[in-house]
């Protein structure tokens, strides 16, 4: 859809600098996607990026607790509309009404965001499941809203399984940069079974412990995937493209299963030709 201004068109070009900068996977995923769904997809990543970044450049958690708070005043409450000089929010709400988003999901999904915000630790696989689920599996039911054209096509549990294998992955490579400023994603309930301590990850201590646990968490990974890519195929053609992502994680997955892996290293990378080879055969159904 084309937008219905001068400056929203430049809130939507801010959206996809955005994601194409820092959600390489997301950003390549859109460009199989209906040209006049993309720039909405681009608002929903760069939300997400934006929500997700906080625990960087907030110096406490109160100051990222009221950014929070703003960006739910402005989807979901009295300062709904008031968002002039933010291009993200501006092209994110116009989104929302264009198909009819539900609000919830973006409320659901902020209030899981606060556990960025501290060093508390990850109780259980469920706990962490549910996380991943709010903060991500949220993105690919939203994306396939928009292909709908905000008519429920389907896909609920396709993305459901989708989310949490994506956002597990994501932060399983991300392993190197939150234990080095404190934070444990990781389950405690999977860290003790193997072992491994608070003091552990704190002092960012690798051993066979932390690798059984780190596989454990793959494996659990692999079946959401697997789960996901069941379901997929049954959802209509038109919200496929919001299932493309899901192309990417394996060849991180990979990676982190080489024998030269090292949790506390380097960010698990995959090179940019083979995640765009992955998502245009994911594109044509290969």
């Amino acid at each position: 859809m084309i937008p219905s201004s001068p400056a929203l068109a430049q809130a939507y070009a801010h959206c996809e600098t955005l994601t194409r900068d820092h959600d390489r996977d997301r950003w390549l995923a859109a460009l199989f996607a209906p040209a006049d769904a993309r720039l909405h997809l681009y608002a929903l990543t760069a939300f997400s990026y934006e929500v997700g970044r906080l625990r960087d450049f907030v110096r406490e958690p109160l100051a990222g607790e009221m950014r929070l708070e703003w960006w739910r005043e402005a989807l979901t409450g009295a300062g709904r509309g008031e968002v002039a000089g933010h291009p993200v929010a501006a092209a994110l709400i116009d989104t929302i009404e264009r198909f009819s988003l539900p609000l919830q999901a973006f409320d659901n999904l902020l209030t899981a965001r606060m556990f960025d915000l501290y060093d508390d630790p990850m109780p259980s696989l469920n706990d962490f499941e549910g996380y991943c689920g709010e903060t991500c599996s949220v993105l690919f039911r939203l994306g396939a809203l928009i292909l709908g054209q905000g008519r429920d096509l389907g896909g609920a549990d396709a993305a459901g399984h989708a989310g949490v294998a994506y956002a597990m992955v994501g932060l399983l490579r991300a392993l190197p940069l939150t234990s080095a400023r404190g934070q444990v994603y990781l389950p405690a309930d999977i860290l003790a079974r193997h072992g491994v301590s608070r003091e552990d990850m704190a002092a960012r201590r690798d051993g066979p412990g932390l690798r059984a646990a780190l596989a454990e968490l793959r494996g659990h990974a692999r079946r959401h995937l697997d789960a996901a890519r069941g379901l997929t195929p049954q959802a209509p053609a038109e919200i496929a493209p919001a299932f493309l992502p899901l192309a990417v994680p394996p060849l991180y997955l990979a990676r982190m299963e080489r024998a030269n892996y090292s949790p506390f290293g380097a960010v698990v990378e995959a090179p940019q030709w083979r995640r765009q080879w992955a998502l245009w055969r994911a594109a044509r159904g290969r």
